[in-house]
């Protein structure tokens, strides 16, 4: 159906390969014939939890990221494991970096956050019926945990306090549930 559209890899190589990302370059034909090349990351995929508690506050986390030098506001998330069904990981992450645990999981869609250069995809996942644990932080892990109300975090959308794409998505589809326009499957 989108043939005309469609790229055509030729050859390629490994540029780089580390524990968590790998960088690749083909060289690729394009849809009129003509040869260029596409650089873009491998990346396993990853879940990201949206914690709903009985209140209607929702749980979300502060933790600084590297690349871009400061703090982010984002949902739980973590990289799915070799093996590791989407769900396990949902549950393996909330409990790892929040203590809480779920006991009713909704499957919400799949997000692809950076196309143009990587074939990283994001599961979502409702979480409800959450119990307050402790939480087990990876080695070199460090984040603190908070709760707001949906409202509270389309403002801070807005004013662009929270700009981590997977959280801004997710939020909008939290606000979605809670006003019940959208029901869970």
């Amino acid at each position: 159906m989108d043939s005309h559209l469609r790229e055509t890899r030729i050859d390629g190589d490994v540029v780089y390969e580390g524990k968590f990302l790998k960088l690749e370059r083909d060289r690729v034909r394009l849809p009129d014939g003509k040869e260029t090349f596409r650089e873009y990351i491998r990346h396993p995929g990853a879940v990201v939890i949206l914690p709903l508690l009985d209140d209607g506050r929702v749980l979300l986390e502060r933790q600084f990221r590297y690349p871009n030098e400061k703090v982010f506001i984002e949902f739980p998330a973590g990289k799915i494991d070799p093996g590791e069904e989407s769900l396990a990981c949902g549950k393996r992450e909330l409990l790892e970096e929040t203590g809480y645990t779920a006991s009713e999981w909704h499957f919400v869609t799949t997000i692809h956050n950076a196309i143009a250069y990587s074939d990283e995809h994001l599961d979502l996942f409702l979480a409800r019926g959450l119990h307050e644990g402790e939480a087990q932080l990876d080695e070199g892990e460090f984040l603190d945990t908070f709760t707001a109300t949906v409202p509270e975090l389309l403002q801070m959308v807005k004013r662009g306090e929270i700009t981590d794409v997977k959280t801004v998505i997710g939020i909008f589809w939290l606000e979605k549930f809670t006003s019940g326009a959208w029901q869970p499957e």
